[in-house]
């Protein structure tokens, strides 16, 4: 087994060993993965704290020799840029713009420093939806995890990382991650609320916030309103996410 670090701002990773394959999630800066197979021009990866896997191009992977992989794998000394925008200095002494929930305790590993703030774990569930407006009006991108393009699934999981939670990728997994509530009124924010799509299998979740709002990712993430029938878009004036369930992770 190999090993290895994104070292760069965002790498999309894809479905197959092609460049004109959709995404399935995407790196930021210095997260570590496996990789299960290399071939010439691509690496198939699997990132250890979600269990997702793709495809990256090789000249956008940094390799790691396994003990050096082990000790950046560790819960603990983990830091999260927690600036929209901060920066890396290179061991050129060069700039590089880096986004929110990029992971900067993995500097070390490419000879790298940090220029900006982190988020403090310790904070809690009262910082979720703080952290989440970050993304406020971010671009719905599927496979992306940065506030230049984020899906639905993104949003929950960049979010809830910050406080040392990690979810899993997909809407329909992250769901059976928490205690599910009987009721809307036994929420409280930060609390996920899972939508179905026209198959009736999950495909939505958003962050539930006070007086009955929600701020997920649909064409951008946005604020709207949230009752038992779901999501009610203030714009169109029509629901457009009917409700599954209200999970409790924290």
């Amino acid at each position: 087994m190999e090993y290895g670090i994104c070292p760069l701002s965002m790498v999309p990773v894809h479905q197959s060993a092609d460049d004109t394959s959709g995404w399935i999630t995407q790196l930021l800066y210095g997260e570590v993965f496996k990789i299960p197979e290399t071939r010439k021009h691509w690496s198939r990866i699997r990132t250890p704290s979600d269990q997702c896997e793709g495809w990256v191009r090789n000249p956008q992977i940094f390799r790691l020799d396994p003990s050096e992989y082990e000790a950046l794998c560790t819960p603990e000394g983990i830091r999260i840029a927690s600036d929209l925008i901060s920066h890396i200095c290179t061991q050129e002494g060069l700039l590089m713009p880096i986004p929110v929930g990029s992971s900067v305790h993995t500097t070390t590993a490419l000879s790298h420093t940090h220029e900006g703030s982190v988020f403090l774990p310790e904070s809690g569930k009262d910082s979720l939806i703080d952290t989440a407006l970050i993304y406020l009006n971010s671009p719905e991108v599927k496979g992306g995890r940065s506030p230049f393009g984020i899906d639905a699934d993104g949003l929950s999981q960049m979010v809830y990382r910050t406080v040392g939670v990690m979810l899993n990728r997909k809407a329909p997994e992250q769901a059976s991650q928490g205690s599910p509530l009987s009721f809307i009124e036994e929420s409280e924010p930060g609390d996920l609320a899972f939508f179905d799509g026209p198959d009736g299998v999950i495909n939505h979740v958003g962050l539930i916030m006070r007086d009955n709002y929600i701020i997920h990712c649909d064409g951008k993430v946005r604020i709207d309103r949230l009752d038992h029938t779901g999501i009610f878009n203030t714009e169109k004036r029509t629901y457009t996410h009917p409700l599954r369930v209200i999970v409790k992770v924290l």
